[in-house]
């Protein structure tokens, strides 16, 4: 008990320790600005392709093509950055996808903005790889998890401002939010190029970097349980919560529309509230918990959903959905974090497809089940979904460990200026955790 006590005690300390370095914070305002500009054209995309004269499957394409090209070009893009390094793959990209949003805004054809939208996906994929990776690399393992939550607040954050304004701006013109949206990236990519420190540049070179593989990753049961992890909370909060539950309260519990917002709001108030104190807790008391937990409160509110509950119910399981989402947002990139030894694009990049398989295969499968079988049926498969990801995460070793914790204060004390360095060190020291799965 006493070492217990201990162990937890040196944790806690090293986490008080070590403020996050001034990457993460640069990464979480371009996660902003890219969030709000997309929240800006998100809502112009179909209704713009409609006005070319194609019908509403091909209006659909034109979202679908950008999330499918970001699938099939992450792992290229994670090639890309262990050989070119993450600060030139994130601006690269960036510029990829604004100079494609601005001729996007340009179109005179469906084709001619199917490609560029495709373009655009190419784009993203070496922008969130990138930008995951040098986040990840940044910070010791006392720190991956507070580092995990303010990136994904940004990104929180700024889906919620961008969507809030798009609706006005599209209303002025349907090309204008196109060109917007350039513009707030080419204000991310300005805020990366100038604001991220000369010495995650100089870390760019990957030939003094050590480099994981994929398959060492995958040899690990607790990148594995990330995978999972990953992949059933895109299934359900990414997927399902937004093809299915807006049918659900109209067709289900006959209610208002004004209740599927209602309900999105409620899960994104409570995955913002609980983004900082669930990094905290990954740091704090380990990886582990945090991954089982979020899992097994998404499990718990689909299947509250799948009950006859009514409004209240579905409230309340709204409620408990962003509270699990908000866990889950943060633990999975600690658990990669800690897995990965210096750089591994690749590592990174096949953590984010397994979010855009579950993304992508959770409305069909869920919705081909609510077309046979009722919601209920299609709410239960996603809870076992997310149950399954939890018994993964129960099952798969920890890799937050004290011994990283007090090597993750030592490197940040002794390399204030170069926090990547900080966290390659800390990495390497939970190695032989990593090597138990």
């Amino acid at each position: 008990m006493a070492r217990r006590l201990s162990r937890f005690t040196l944790i806690r300390r090293s986490t008080r320790q070590s403020p996050l370095p001034r990457e993460v914070l640069v990464l979480a305002g371009v996660a902003f600005a890219v969030a709000v500009g997309f929240g800006f054209v998100a809502p112009a995309i179909p209704v713009f392709a409609r006005q070319f004269g194609v019908g509403r499957a091909a209006a659909g394409g034109v979202v679908s093509v950008f999330a499918g090209m970001r699938l099939v070009c992450a792992l290229g893009a994670g090639r890309l950055v262990e050989r070119l390094g993450e600060r030139l793959v994130l601006a690269t990209g960036i510029g990829v996808v604004a100079g494609s949003s601005a001729l996007a805004g340009l179109a005179r054809s469906y084709p001619e903005l199917l490609v560029l939208r495709g373009i655009g996906g190419v784009g993203s994929a070496m922008f969130s790889v990138s930008a995951a990776t040098l986040l990840l690399r940044s910070v010791g393992a006392n720190q991956r998890g507070r580092a995990s939550g303010m990136f994904q607040g940004g990104f929180l954050l700024g889906g919620i401002a961008g969507p809030a304004l798009g609706g006005f701006v599209t209303g002025i013109s349907i090309r204008l939010p196109f060109f917007l949206y350039a513009g707030t990236l080419a204000v991310a990519g300005a805020i990366g190029l100038l604001l991220l420190p000369q010495a995650a540049g100089a870390r760019d070179d990957a030939a003094t970097t050590a480099t994981i593989g994929l398959r060492e990753a995958l040899r690990s049961r607790a990148y594995r349980a990330a995978l999972a992890a990953q992949l059933a909370d895109s299934w359900a909060v990414l997927g399902v919560r937004s093809a299915l539950v807006p049918l659900f309260v109209v067709e289900g519990l006959h209610a208002s529309p004004i209740w599927t917002g209602i309900g999105f709001v409620v899960v994104a108030a409570v995955n913002a509230a609980v983004l900082l104190p669930a990094g905290r807790l990954a740091d704090d008391w380990g990886r582990r918990p945090v991954l089982a937990g979020g899992c097994l409160l998404g499990a718990l509110a689909l299947a509250v959903l799948a009950l006859p509950l009514g409004l209240p119910g579905y409230l309340v399981a709204m409620g408990v959905l962003g509270l699990g989402s908000g866990l889950l947002d943060v633990a999975p990139a600690a658990v990669v974090g800690d897995v990965l030894q210096g750089r591994g694009g690749t590592v990174v990049a096949a953590y984010q497809m397994a979010g855009d398989v579950g993304s992508v295969s959770g409305p069909l499968a869920a919705g081909r089940l609510a077309d046979t079988a009722g919601f209920g049926a299609a709410f239960g498969l996603t809870a076992l979904v997310m149950a399954g990801a939890g018994a993964m995460a129960l099952a798969a070793p920890e890799t937050r460990s004290a011994t990283a914790a007090a090597a993750g204060t030592a490197g940040s004390a002794g390399t204030a200026g170069t926090a990547g360095t900080a966290g390659s060190a800390a990495t390497a020291g939970t190695a032989a955790d990593k090597g138990s799965g």
